[in-house]
């Protein structure tokens, strides 16, 4: 490439700051055709490197090895594009940007560098002074029937799913919704996980060819699926196909749960027992590993494969033994040596499936590192003034919005988790923190209501 890309770390910035020049920011995946359709076209452009080599300091972050920076600094998708003060500051951006207009904004860029960054250092000072919740009016505790309305509101009844277009397979509401049907039996929650797993798996969501389900689809009706096929995606689909199979005891779902641990346990499994985040990609993640082989335990116990259970507990504890170190907790990713500790979603996964582990197993170590991890974000992540998690620990050399400390929704997530794990205390209060983060949330929301249902109800 004609662009020489730096590594995010507080030394790029400083040079950035003795230079004196703005820092372009690419945040890209590397399962994202889009993105290397701008490598291939913009950024190998010679009359856009050369503007860039002169004028700014280039920096790539990948956006799964780095979620919290993703988390933070992404503009709508991949790629995103985003000009940076020296401190970190956003002056502005976007996402794709074609070869013929990326001279033009970087030239206009470059050159009001001095005003801009003046503003983009403000907003990071405002943003950065404030550590609190995302909304400063606590919601109730209660999961009402208002929420649930909510959660639900944009369930496609014609296409299922939710929302109209691009559709994702959210798998939250799912899961909220065979919990509705097992207490209530209204054929009401069993429709909308038949109707959207059925729409899903029948259609060109799955790759009917080489398995596995895509990303997500452009269209309503689930057809034109970008085709990039993720650990994560294919993971969350197989724990709520082997939930329905037990709820409703239908043959189509044994058969979806087969088909989805056959894809995750030979495509994506790495060579010495794991699973890589997507096609093409190496690395093992922390989360993803978590998640893929707790839903392949659950599909064990549908399709009563010991095999398959051996299989699951086997690379999750390979995975789980390259990233953890004693009293540091998880890394987030392994490609050959550990990086990026102190995520709050690898730890809360990872207990949850070591739970699972126990559980399906009855061994009890697996049951004392979910303690030992529990203990982790405690000490690290908790907040013990207003309670609730923060989604990273910090480091003395954060750079710009890595410096702002934010409380996920998936506090939800970890208050689950540490209630199975003997944490009742702040179990409940991730609960609480959870339940302010739920405005505006649509179908993700269910996350917050399967925590309550668990704690509360």
């Amino acid at each position: 490439m004609l662009i020489d890309w730096q590594p995010w770390d507080s030394g790029t910035f400083a040079r950035a700051a003795r230079e004196r020049k703005p820092v372009l920011l690419s945040i890209a995946a590397t399962w994202c055709e889009a993105c290397h359709e701008m490598d291939r076209t913009t950024y190998a452009d010679p009359e856009v490197a050369a503007i860039v080599r002169e004028r700014f300091v280039p920096v790539r972050v990948d956006a799964d090895r780095r979620p919290d920076i993703n988390d933070r600094y992404n503009l709508g998708g991949w790629p995103t594009t985003v000009f940076l003060t020296p401190d970190g500051g956003v002056i502005t951006g976007g996402t794709f940007v074609a070869a013929p207009t990326m001279p033009g904004v970087l030239t206009r860029v470059a050159a009001e560098f001095g005003r801009l960054a003046a503003d983009g250092a403000e907003r990071l000072a405002a943003e950065c002074t404030d550590d609190a919740e995302t909304s400063s009016n606590a919601a109730s505790d209660n999961t009402d029937d208002g929420l649930i309305e909510s959660i639900f509101s944009s369930f496609d009844e014609r296409h299922g799913g939710f929302g109209i277009e691009p559709k994702f397979p959210h798998t939250a509401p799912l899961h909220l919704a065979l919990a509705l049907f097992r207490e209530t039996g209204d054929p009401r929650w069993q429709a909308i996980v038949l109707r959207t797993m059925d729409a899903m798996a029948d259609g060109p969501l799955w790759d009917a060819r080489d398995g596995g389900f895509f990303r997500y689809a452009t269209a309503r009706d689930w057809q034109l699926p970008h085709r990039e096929k993720l650990l994560e995606t294919n993971a969350a689909i197989l724990r709520v196909c082997a939930e329905a199979a037990i709820v409703f005891g239908r043959d189509v779902d044994r058969d979806r749960c087969a088909s989805i641990a056959q894809f995750i346990t030979t495509t994506l499994r790495a060579d010495s027992g794991g699973y890589v985040g997507s096609e093409g990609d190496t690395v093992l993640y922390a989360d993803g590993n978590a998640l893929a082989s707790a839903a392949l335990l659950a599909a064990a116990t549908v399709l009563g494969d010991d095999g398959l259970g051996r299989e699951a507990l086997a690379s999750f504890e390979r995975v789980l033994l390259s990233c953890y170190r004693p009293g540091l907790g998880l890394a987030h990713y392994y490609d050959g040596a550990a990086h990026v500790r102190g995520l709050l979603a690898d730890h809360v996964a990872a207990i949850g499936t070591l739970l699972d582990a126990h559980d399906a197993s009855g061994s009890e170590p697996y049951r004392m590192m979910a303690e030992e991890l529990s203990h982790v974000i405690i000490r690290d992540l908790w907040d013990v003034e207003r309670g609730g998690f923060f989604d990273r620990a910090p480091a003395p050399d954060d750079v710009g919005l890595l410096r702002l400390r934010r409380k996920p929704l998936n506090n939800a997530e970890a208050a689950i988790a540490l209630d199975r794990a003997g944490f009742r205390e702040h179990a409940l209060g991730a609960l609480r923190v959870a339940a302010r983060q739920i405005e505006g949330q649509g179908p993700a929301a269910a996350l917050y209501a399967l925590a309550h249902r668990q704690l509360i109800n």
